[in-house]
């Protein structure tokens, strides 16, 4: 039988300290030699600006092969329709049967969020207290969550165009007690914290390098997964030690990375390597109190196999979702 979770079964399950732990081992897996995971391929159509993008992984930790299919499809924004939308199919590695469907929009917030903590936790000083957030949706919502397990955070800055969104953030976080500021720009926020989230779908850089301070930490997280956007100039690359989470995924699909390597300005072979050979122990991460991290986050399906896995199994517990039979 495979199980079928909607949006609103999956909502109730999520578990932000249980997600972060699940990624962190996901991801030092692949350095490990316990986990695929393949770079994906981006289809696009002649003549269409959407992109469809299936995201493989399989885990010997989780018994799952998996697979996300990402729909990318800007022009959804002029209708009112999400510009993503995604599903994700989980298949036991024993026996090959289809144990579970997912609607992908939930777990994809969460792994994102969840990611972005296990990078931080392994990169940025560990007492940092100030949060910067460029861009203040339900992914920053999700942020400020995550970087809580991680992190003695008392203060967050950030900066976003809309004030209704600003208005909207700040309620959605009132309940933790943080120190809340909406700063007029994103070179104030990056000048004030300890820790940057970039978490907006920018096709040009928000996010200069010059603002850049020593011992800041930088998650790049939001620009969509295609070679020519991005939300961080090239000084920004430059300016720090750069950590990825899969070095075939962002010589495809990062702009942040291939943009300033088109340029001549940086080679792949200049990156640092894969976040979870940090995890995994086999390269160091911050070296000093100065050093200037980032980490550029693509999205992988092995995080959402690893969230998937937590998903289904608090589902079966709790008795959500429906079971239909494919074979029948």
């Amino acid at each position: 039988m495979t199980l079928i979770l909607r949006r609103g079964d999956l909502e109730p399950l999520v578990d932000m300290r249980a997600t972060i732990e699940a990624v962190d081992a996901a991801m030092g897996d692949v350095a490990r030699g316990t986990a695929v995971q393949p770079a994906p391929a981006l289809m696009r159509l002649p003549g269409s600006d959407s992109g469809f993008l299936p995201m493989a992984a399989a885990s010997q930790r989780a018994g799952l092969a998996a697979v996300k299919l990402l729909a990318d499809v800007p022009a959804n924004a002029e209708h009112g329709l999400p510009t993503q939308r995604s599903s994700i199919v989980l298949v036991s590695t024993d026996t090959g049967e289809v144990l579970a469907v997912l609607d992908g929009a939930i777990p994809t917030r969460i792994r994102t969020a969840a990611a972005t903590a296990v990078a931080t936790r392994h990169l940025a000083r560990p007492g940092s207290t100030t949060l910067g957030l460029v861009g203040a949706g339900a992914l920053a919502v999700a942020h400020v969550t995550a970087m809580l397990e991680v992190l003695p955070i008392a203060t967050v800055h950030f900066w976003t165009r809309s004030r209704a969104t600003a208005h909207g953030f700040q309620k959605a976080i009132e309940q933790h007690g943080l120190k809340v500021r909406l700063l007029e720009s994103p070179h104030a926020v990056a000048q004030s914290v300890d820790v940057l989230c970039t978490l907006t779908p920018a096709v040009e850089p928000v996010v200069h390098g010059a603002s850049f301070v020593p011992g800041l930490h930088v998650n790049a997280v939001g620009a969509r997964p295609r070679p020519d956007h991005r939300e961080v100039d090239t000084e920004a690359i430059l300016r720090s030690r750069v950590f990825v989470d899969s070095l075939p995924t962002v010589r495809q699909k990062s702009g942040d990375i291939v943009i300033p390597v088109n340029e001549g300005a940086l080679r792949f072979d200049d990156l640092e390597g894969e976040l979870g050979s940090v995890i995994a122990g086999l390269h160091p991460g911050r070296k000093s109190e100065d050093d200037i991290t980032l980490f550029k986050s693509v999205g992988l399906g092995l995080q959402d196999l690893a969230i998937g896995r937590l998903l289904v199994d608090a589902a079966l517990a709790t008795g959500r979702g429906v079971h239909v039979d494919l074979r029948s």
